[in-house]
């Protein structure tokens, strides 16, 4: 990860990504919904407490057409998010896949739930 993120690039649309926030049993997923943005384009960063992720898609119009109407087209994405003390930030882990980035925040070993043993006294 990088410690900058990519400025807007101008005359680009900044989209915020619908974003679906899962607590599971070792942690959280973050699923952003990036559609268009490949690899190359994708960029997470963690700086302290915070996570920012951003994209750009971009969309060729094809040789010789005039776009009629356009709902979707190049843009940039961009969301942050403040983490807990509770996540584990050196085993945080993101995939790419169909336009879905998923980040996976595991909580600190500490965090987790743990049955007490109860002692003969």
């Amino acid at each position: 990860m990088t410690d900058n993120v990519a400025a807007p690039e101008k005359g680009l649309p900044r989209v915020k990504p619908a974003t679906d926030i899962i607590e599971t049993e070792d942690g959280f997923l973050l699923l952003l919904d990036m559609p268009g943005v490949d690899r190359e384009h994708l960029i997470i960063d963690l700086n302290e407490d915070e996570v920012k992720i951003s994209g750009k898609a971009e969309y060729d119009t094809p040789d010789k057409c005039k776009l009629g109407h356009v709902e979707f087209g190049s843009g940039e994405y961009f969301r942050s998010f403040t983490l807990s003390h509770i996540v584990d930030k050196d085993r945080i882990k993101a995939t790419l896949k169909n336009g879905v980035v998923e980040i996976h925040l595991p909580k600190a070993e500490k965090s987790q739930p743990r049955k007490i043993e109860i002692q003969a006294g």
